[in-house]
Order: structure tokens, then sequence, then C-alpha cells
């Protein structure tokens, strides 16, 4: 009997549908409109695992907000995994165990495809440059042919896997707090927010439209409009500043809504006497409802909802040059944003239904060749740090984590200079403005994590603490380095990544 063959049973024929109500659970009552989505849902599950009955799939997102490195870690992780002659530390292919590598046509009929081969073109032209960040999901299926592991892998033959990976705009994936919350609530939040020191400045445009503004009086569109604007481009003050809490994520990055009712409107007090049927706060209110029922929901539901398997990818170098009010910031949104994610150990209920977690989440620092290497340990543990309450939740739900300084494309080397008689590690590479070789001190680190974050919830606006690492030199933009044709990428630690996210798959 062949290992990679498996009937399925009628188990999760029956859970397709029994899943409808789990997932009422994970995204809220939606109604009648929810109820047949849950339905088609069901179906879709039912689908895949037909499907996954010949050939194992493993779905992985890559996650992170704008500016993290989403797409040139797919392009990189894609294209090593089809070359595989830096993937020393990935364990099948250390062993000898990986077969073959190929690209798969994409699964998925009614999303994009990831678009490999013009990002590897931009790559490799002359000059080299970066591509262009997500602008809307997309995904790309890479078929990993290995030999499993075991006395009874000479008699099993080589098996398939299917490794669906994910990419979504970083924008996009603010929205997900937004599933639980209703417009009192939101609103409410985005009022503190927006008074708060760290953002009143940026906040000054709209908060005097919203002076102006009666939200009792009755709709009128212009006024709607210009509300919306207004916060448009608060939010856009605040994302120039470093900052990193921009929902609704879509009013920044609209795509196929721009100028739609459901990305016309922004947060309104609560009128003391109630707000009236066919008010202003009514109006907006009823499109932020419109706005979770047509965007966010259905964006967690037909993606998020989906992963087996999460890589976190966090900039904390350039939240750090942006100073301390950044850094809590990003590290709050991404907090606020992993809560709304089904981590943990899939259970006997999931298996039956059909319902999928994410078991394993990687919690990436990105960028990691603009450090020194003696810095990376640092990095990690900082990047933990912002994110050990997500890790503990997950932990405690069964998925493993873990935090990893990275850079998916490595685009500096080293060097050791001796200043004042001790050791001074640098970092040197093509800076992208101007094709001019340079090294540079990024900086360093500190050895304790947690008193970073204590000193970025205690500063004062624009006052960053006497000690604030300085990391202005460490967000400088190098251009991509060349690596031989048929080869893959220069990385840092991209094959340690890949096995813990997928190493347990290949065994």
């Amino acid at each position: 009997m062949r290992r990679d063959l498996h009937v399925p049973r009628a188990a999760p024929i029956l859970g397709a549908f029994a899943a409808m109500g789990t997932r009422r659970l994970a995204i809220g009552n939606l109604g009648l409109g929810g109820l047949a989505d849950d339905l088609l849902g069901g179906l879709d599950r039912l689908r895949e695992q037909a499907g996954s009955a010949f050939d194992p799939t493993l779905r992985l997102g890559v996650t992170g907000l704008a500016g993290a490195g989403k797409t040139v870690f797919i392009t990189a992780l894609v294209a090593s995994l089809i070359s595989r002659d830096r993937m020393r530390l990935l364990g099948a292919e250390a062993e000898g165990r990986i077969e073959a590598v190929m690209l798969r046509p994409q699964p998925d009929p009614d999303l994009p495809r990831f678009a490999f081969e013009a990002h590897m073109a931009v790559l490799g032209a002359t000059p080299p440059h970066w591509p262009e960040s997500t602008r809307s999901v997309s995904q790309i299926r890479v078929a990993i042919r290995h030999r499993p592991r075991g006395i009874l892998a000479g008699l099993a033959g080589p098996v398939t896997l299917n490794l669906d990976i994910v990419d979504y705009p970083g924008e996009w994936l603010l929205d997900l707090p937004l599933i639980e919350q209703d417009y009192d609530e939101w609103a409410t939040g985005a009022l503190a927010a927006a008074a708060s020191p760290a953002r009143r400045d940026h906040a000054a445009g709209w908060r005097g439209a919203l002076a102006a503004t009666d939200p009792a009086g009755p709709h009128d569109e212009a006024a709607a409009e210009r509300l919306a604007e207004a916060y448009r481009g608060y939010l856009a003050a605040c994302r120039a500043a470093g900052l990193s809490a921009l929902a609704p994520g879509r009013f920044l990055m609209p795509g196929e809504l721009a100028g739609s009712p459901a990305l016309t409107f922004a947060p309104l007090p609560r009128p003391e006497g109630g707000a009236p049927r066919g008010s202003l706060y009514a109006e907006m209110r009823a499109r932020f409802d419109a706005y979770r029922r047509v965007v966010a929901k259905p964006f967690f539901r037909n993606h998020f909802a989906r992963l087996d398997r999460q890589v976190v990818l966090i900039d904390a170098l350039g939240a750090l040059a942006d100073g301390p009010r950044a850094l809590a910031d990003l590290t709050a949104s991404m907090g606020e944003t992993l809560a709304a994610f089904r981590h943990g150990r899939p259970g006997w209920l999931d298996r039956i239904t059909g319902a999928r977690r994410i078991d394993r989440i990687l919690f990436a620092a990105s960028k990691a060749d603009h450090l020194h290497h003696a810095q990376h340990a640092r990095l990690a543990r900082l990047v933990e740090t912002m994110l050990a309450e997500a890790a503990r939740r997950a932990a405690f739900r069964g998925a493993r984590t873990r935090g990893m300084a990275i850079a998916a494309i490595r685009a500096t080397a080293e060097q050791e200079v001796t200043e004042k008689g001790r050791s001074v590690g640098l970092v040197r590479g093509v800076r992208a403005r101007d094709g001019r070789e340079v090294a540079i001190y990024p900086g360093a680190l500190p050895e304790e994590p947690g008193a970073l974050m204590a000193a970025a919830e205690a500063a004062r606006p624009g006052d960053a603490p006497a000690d604030w690492p300085d990391m202005r030199y460490a967000t400088l933009d190098f251009a991509p380095p060349r690596w031989p044709e048929g080869s893959g990428p220069p990385h840092l630690r991209l094959d340690q990544a890949l096995d813990f996210l997928i190493g347990d798959r290949l065994e």
C-alpha cells in the first residue's frame, strides 16, 4: 500500500457540514448571509480534504505589516526550495531525502498567483531592484517530492507535500481585530487613540473636521465623504511617522473598494441623546457594520481560517529607528492582530469537522543582515519580547512558537575593524540610491529587551530615552545582491526557518 495514498472516511464528509457551527464561533454571528457563507465554507473544506487524499497539503501564511519583507521572503523561499543549494539546515535536504521541488498550478482559481517569476526578474535585472510590496492577496503552490523516514520508507516510496504559500497586504491584516468589535467600541477606541500624545498632532485636521460635525444631525453624503477623507489623511500621517495601528486597513490600500460607501465612514462620538434613525452617526455605524460584513469577515474566513502554519515578519529595526512610540505601537498592533488567529494544536473535533488551526508560528525579525551577526541573538530576543503575550496564548493552546532573526535575501557582508584597541563589527553593502558600496556601524541593541519595551511605553512623544539605541544606519536601503543563475539567493537562517515550519511534514 502506497504511503502517499489515503482514502477519506465518512467523518470528514459529515464534518464539512458540522464545521459550520464551529466557524460561527470563530467569526461571530453573521445572520442568514453568514449561514450561507458557512455552508459554502463547509463545502470548500470538503473539496480540500478530497484533494489532499492523494497529495498532502500544508497551507503557510506569511503575515506582517507593511514593509516587513513578505514579498522578498516568499520569493526567496520558493527560489531556495527549487535550487536547494543553500538549504543545508533544512533537515530533509541535509539527509538527502528531497528528490525534487517544482511549482504547480495555482490551487485556488479565485486567487491571483504570486508573481514569483516577475519578482525574480526584478531581482536579476541590471541593476537589481527589490520587488514591489504586496498589493493584494496572492498564492503559490510548491510541490516537494521527498522520501519519508523510518523502516517503512523503502516500501512506501517517495511522497509529495504541496506547500501552499499565501501572501497578504500588511494593511489588510489590521482589519482582523475589527471582526469582534461593534461601531461604538471601535469609535471609542479610535477617538481615544487620536487624542493620545503620540497621535494628536497627526489627528489635528481630522479632529478639526470632527469638531464642526453634529453626529446626531441628519446624514449628509458630502459631510460623510469629508470626514472619511480627513480620517484617511490622519491614518496616512500616522503611517509616515512610523506608527502601526492604522485600521481600517482598506482606508490606506482600498483595492477594488476605492470610492465605495463601505470605505466612507469615520469614528464619531456617540450622541448623548442617542442616534436617531437617518442621523450621520446611524449611517456611519451602518457603514462600519457593512465593512465588517463585506470586507473583514470574508477576508478572515476565506484566508486566515484556512492556515496550518504561520510566519510573522517584524521590521523591529525600522520601528526602533522611528522611536519609542513606533516600537510600542507596532507591539500593540501585532498583539491585537495575532489574537484573531486560530492558534493551537488541532483537537479531535477539529479533525472530525475539518476545521484548521495554526500549530506552528515563527516570529521572525526581518532584515537581520543590516546588523553584525553578534547582534542577531539580541534582535531575536527583542521580537520574542514584543510578541510574548501572543506566544503564551498560542503555546497554551498547544501551538509551537519560535523567535528568529533572519534575512530572506542577504544584501550585506560583514567586516571587522579595530578602533581604540577594540574590535567593531560593521556591515558592508551597495547603497540602493546611488550604487555606492558603503560600510557602516549599524548600532547595537541592548542585552535586555524588556527594559527597552518598558522605556518605549513610558516615553513621551518626540522624546527618546537617553540610552535609546540609534538604529538609523541599520535601516539603510541596501541594493539586492547578485547570485549565480540556478543557485538560490544568499540568506540568513532561511533554511532553519523552513525546517521549523515544515520539517515535521517531511519526516
